[in-house]
């Protein structure tokens, strides 16, 4: 491809890198999968690009593209599951935690700086926010895959039918089809999220300065006050999870908070949601990575807690991998 052609390209494509990077993790439940995959998209689209004659938009054309490396890549692996989506919730807190079965690869969380563009309009940030939601893209990875595809390209993205079946190659029928299927599953899946207040909120800003706060200073009262009664935590890693205030305060109290110093955590965003950095004290008196921890928030309390139990997912927040000290409160 010649220099100017490659500047053609990289002007008509280079608008969508961030929500075609968006539609892969919604497509694979990992933003380590969704990079490759969209950088595998790239490269077909450039390959082709000279072939491409516009009888659709440079958009819907690169969705078909990314949309089917996702399919691709979906026949060839398990889909990426929270605890919840394996086993039903534990009604012992005192009890020890189920392992997970071999071979599981976990849903992981996404930074919100890599889906949602915080420059944009603002009622397309908060819709960006919306379709990266954890329980959203948890219910998604129920779905088989070509209803996953059918969802997200007509629900999260607004195509009609008609340039669905274009993207997947298939008749309108067939996507209504597999539109009417997919749609039932995610409904009887995905917990209502109408209550989760934005990140901007102050309300929910001021749940996750008090969760954080009460982590560092070992404060159970305070964790008592801020979970709605029906709360949920759960974290990867294990199959147990909790449903309920009832069973979540004495799993946080016995086996989760520990003595006051025993915590640093951070701010942060992922899935278009609050979120914070758990890093636990080492016999060295440094902070080292434990999880990434998801909040559901109203405006007063916390509705759901899943902390991502993998280290090294704090490379791809661009987080230290250690501190010396808890951040102030």
């Amino acid at each position: 491809m010649s220099e100017a052609k490659t500047d053609q390209f990289e002007a008509a494509t280079a608008p969508y890198r961030r929500e075609l990077f968006a539609h892969c993790y919604r497509m694979t439940g990992s933003a380590g999968d969704a990079e490759d995959l969209v950088q595998d998209t790239y490269l077909r689209a450039w390959q082709a690009f000279g072939r491409f004659e516009h009888r659709s938009s440079v958009r819907t054309w690169l969705y078909r593209i990314a949309t089917n490396v996702c399919l691709s890549a979906l026949d060839r692996a398990r889909r990426r599951p929270l605890p919840s989506g394996i086993a039903p919730p534990s009604n012992d807190p005192q009890a020890p935690a189920a392992p997970a079965p071999a071979g599981v690869s976990w849903l992981e969380p996404v930074p919100d700086r890599l889906v949602v563009d915080e420059l944009s309009d603002p009622a397309e940030v908060v819709a960006a926010r919306h379709r990266v939601r954890l329980a959203l893209v948890a219910a998604l990875q129920l779905l088989p895959p070509r209803q996953r595809a059918a969802v997200l390209l007509c629900e999260a993205l607004d195509l009609p039918a008609a340039k669905a079946a274009e993207v997947l190659d298939v008749s309108v029928a067939a996507v209504k089809s597999l539109l009417q299927r997919g749609r039932a599953r995610l409904a009887a899946a995905a917990p209502s999220d109408a209550d989760i207040a934005e990140p901007t909120d102050e309300g929910a800003r001021r749940v996750l300065d008090r969760y954080l706060a009460a982590f560092e200073q070992s404060d159970v009262a305070a964790i008592q006050r801020l979970l709605a009664d029906e709360a949920t935590l759960e974290m990867t890693g294990t199959t147990t999870w909790f449903s309920g205030k009832a069973t979540c305060l004495p799993f946080i109290a016995s086996q989760a908070i520990g003595r006051p110093g025993d915590w640093a955590m951070l701010p942060l965003r992922a899935n278009g949601q609050l979120a914070a950095a758990a890093y636990h004290r080492a016999p060295d008196g440094t902070y080292r990575p434990f999880a990434i921890v998801v909040l559901a928030t109203t405006r007063s309390h916390l509705t759901r807690i899943t902390l991502f139990s993998d280290p090294a997912l704090f490379g791809r927040f661009e987080l230290p991998s250690r501190v010396s000290a808890g951040p102030e409160a």
